[in-house]
């Protein structure tokens, strides 16, 4: 069993009783509080997402291979929504095992992912990614084109308009991108994964309330 909870822009926390993974933990650039990485596996999507110290049990900010407590994790260069396909592949795409449970972790990628990139995912059951646009990530429509190339059970959305947070460029709503999508939408403020049993049998929208 594990739990997901979002904290704002692409920050996300996965916990199990073991193992707490911190997903992009620098908020300032939202005008948060950076969140804690104590004892925890940080994961950066970009370097420029990560926060610096020596108190994190691992922190993986790229390509590579990992084991940690009762997460297996993967990382695959990929290019970010703003470069070009000559550029440096600067932002990684990751795939998280825990249990039977497969869950990829996607900053602000180009829109679309090519064939070795699924295959390099596999299988996915939760898909956790930006869908709020604004030129700086993905939009919407590139997000909900993304989902459907997956094909997960379950998408967390991030990274949408949020008046408590300060981003760099307008970003769209939650709604915007649930009407696009077309799934069914639960809202929770935790997300709680008993199990790949536990897991909706349709493609289904899970909100869930930044706190």
């Amino acid at each position: 069993m594990f739990e997901i909870e979002y904290k704002g822009g692409n920050g996300v926390i996965i916990a199990t009783k073991k193992t707490t993974v911190v997903v992009d933990p620098r908020l300032t650039v939202v005008g948060l509080k950076d969140l804690g990485i104590k004892d925890a596996v940080q994961i950066a999507t970009e370097p420029r997402l990560a926060v610096s110290g020596t108190d994190a049990q691992l922190a993986i900010e790229g390509p590579g291979e990992y084991e940690v407590g009762d997460f297996s994790i993967r990382g695959f260069a990929t290019s970010r929504h703003i470069d070009t396909e000559k550029e440096e592949k600067l932002a990684t795409l990751y795939r998280l095992e825990v249990g039977e449970v497969r869950v990829a972790l996607i900053g602000n990628i180009a829109p679309h992912l090519t064939e070795d990139q699924l295959e390099d995912l596999g299988i996915i059951d939760i898909v956790i990614l930006p869908v709020g646009g604004g030129g700086y990530t993905l939009d919407a429509t590139s997000a909900a084109g993304l989902v459907r190339q997956i094909d997960p059970k379950v998408v967390i959305p991030i990274h949408y308009a949020d008046a408590a947070l300060k981003y760099e460029v307008p970003q769209d709503t939650l709604e915007t991108f649930t009407k696009e999508l077309g799934a069914p939408v639960e809202a929770v403020a935790k997300y709680k994964v008993k199990g790949a049993a536990s897991l909706p049998t349709v493609l289904t929208v899970i909100a869930v309330t930044r706190n």
